[in-house]
C-alpha cells in the first residue's frame, strides 16, 4: 500500500515568517497531526486514546530534511508511512509535498514509542497495531 495522506494545506499568512515562506514550526506541526492520523488507520483512533486503551505512540526523536522553499497560497499535503515496528517504538516516515507539482518539499523521520497513557512510560506496541502497520510499510 502507498503512504496514506494525513494532512493538507494552503499555506496562509500566518503560516509564514519573516523570511517569506513557512515557518519551520508549522511543518513540525503537520508532522505532529500526520502521527495522530497515521496511528489512527493503525487502530489507536482518538476516542481510543482518550477512554479507550488509553495508549499513543510519543516522538522521542526526529530527524529532518527541508527541500524546497513553501511560500504563501501554495497548497501541499503530507503523506506518512510505517519504515519499521518494533516491540515498543516504530519509526514513521512523513513526507510533504507541493500539490500542484508533485515535488517533494520535506521530508522526516519520528521515531515513537508507544506510551501507556497512564502510567506515562514506555510499553509494549498492541498485536492489532503491529498487524496494521503492515499495511503501510515503506522502504
Amino acid at each position: 500500500m502507498p503512504e496514506l495522506k494525513t494532512w493538507s494545506l494552503v499555506v496562509a499568512p500566518s503560516d509564514c515568517d519573516l523570511l517569506g515562506h513557512m515557518n519551520v514550526g508549522r511543518y513540525l506541526a503537520a508532522c505532529g497531526d500526520g502521527v495522530f492520523a497515521l496511528q489512527g488507520a493503525l487502530g489507536l483512533t482518538a476516542d481510543d486514546i482518550r477512554s479507550g486503551r488509553r495508549l499513543s505512540f510519543a516522538v522521542v526523536h526526529m530527524e529532518s530534511d527541508f527541500k524546497a522553499e513553501l511560500h504563501l497560497g501554495e497548497a501541499v499535503h503530507l503523506t506518512s508511512g510505517v519504515v519499521e515496528v518494533g516491540r515498543r517504538s516504530a519509526i514513521f516516515r512523513h513526507r510533504m509535498w507541493r500539490t500542484e507539482t508533485r515535488e517533494l518539499c520535506f521530508e522526516a523521520t519520528f521515531k515513537c514509542v508507544m506510551m501507556d497513557l497512564v502510567a506515562r512510560r514506555a510499553t509494549e506496541v498492541p498485536q492489532d497495531v503491529r498487524e496494521a502497520a503492515l499495511a503501510y510499510a515503506i522502504d
